[in-house]
């Protein structure tokens, strides 16, 4: 019995834990593992030679049109119900598309990063994450892959289409542009922290398991994002699936783009640290 324990007592501290607590995961060790990778240079032309670079913007592209295709037509289905109980309802809605952005973002991830909306590509491209020559390709194959998801759906449904607004984000009755604009902003600021957290490339180095479950975080925040605003705004926090509306309704596209550089600042600077990193080395 005495050598059992003593196997048991060796057997629980022979191993250090994987992640320091409290102030010290605040110290070194990090660079064991993990060495900061250097910004992504602002333009790169070279990208442009490059077919990975195109074959990445048309996963954009068809990403988007699926989510677009999907969801509206989802809202579609709830809105020409006589019978709200009849149908999937707001949850219903808000798993269509959190559902959907797990399904694509882990089907495009490995050939785009799998952002599938340009405030994701936007808090990115602040982040220097991408460069500025990718960021703008992605954002213009995501906005005409939502408009052609959009399209397909009203091709489908033109009459349900037209007489329901096309699944467009508006302000409910009650709440102000202002609310709106607040709703939006803080979604997104949700959206995009998140994807920032699943894809830590200090956090993949460490947990091999991150980049696996990476799009089931970043499409549960999603539904949880559409739980909360979808009685104010329908939920935007996509400046390409709300790319129709955008035009009368400009939050949708302020909005998102607001939240995704706040998260980018939070993630990057307080949670991350880097300036501060930099400065001590």
């Amino acid at each position: 019995m005495e050598g059992k324990e003593e196997d048991v007592r060796l057997g629980a501290n022979r191993y250090s834990e994987r992640q320091p607590i409290g102030t010290a995961a605040q110290g070194g060790g990090d660079d064991k593992d993990y060495k900061e990778p250097p910004p992504a240079p602002l333009f790169e032309p070279g990208e442009l030679k490059s077919w990975s670079f195109y074959r990445a913007g048309i996963a954009e592209f068809i990403a988007t049109f699926l989510f677009l295709y999907v969801t509206v037509l989802t809202v579609m289905g709830v809105s020409k119900s006589p019978s709200k109980c009849a149908t999937v309802g707001v949850q219903g809605i808000a798993w269509s598309f959190g559902g959907m952005i797990f399904a694509l973002v882990y089907c495009t991830a490995g050939i785009s990063g799998g952002h599938i909306n340009p405030a994701v590509t936007f808090g990115l491209f602040l982040a220097r994450k991408l460069s500025l020559t990718r960021a703008i390709f992605y954002i213009i194959m995501q906005c005409l892959g939502a408009i052609c998801g959009a399209g397909v759906v009203k091709g489908f449904q033109q009459g349900l289409y037209m007489g329901n607004g096309g699944g467009a984000n508006v302000v409910a009755s009650g709440y102000t542009k202002g609310d709106g604009l607040g709703a939006e902003i803080i979604g997104t600021f949700v959206l995009v922290y998140t994807v920032f957290s699943a894809t830590d490339a200090k956090r993949n180095a460490r947990d091999s398991h991150v980049p696996i479950l990476a799009p089931l975080p970043i499409g549960f925040a999603v539904f949880l994002v559409h739980l909360a605003t979808i009685p104010i705004t329908g939920t935007g926090i996509n400046p390409a699936r709300s790319l129709g509306a955008a035009i009368i309704y400009w939050i949708f596209w302020v909005g998102p783009f607001v939240g995704a550089a706040l998260a980018a600042v939070y993630h990057q600077v307080i949670i991350r640290a880097i300036p501060f990193n930099k400065s001590r080395s």
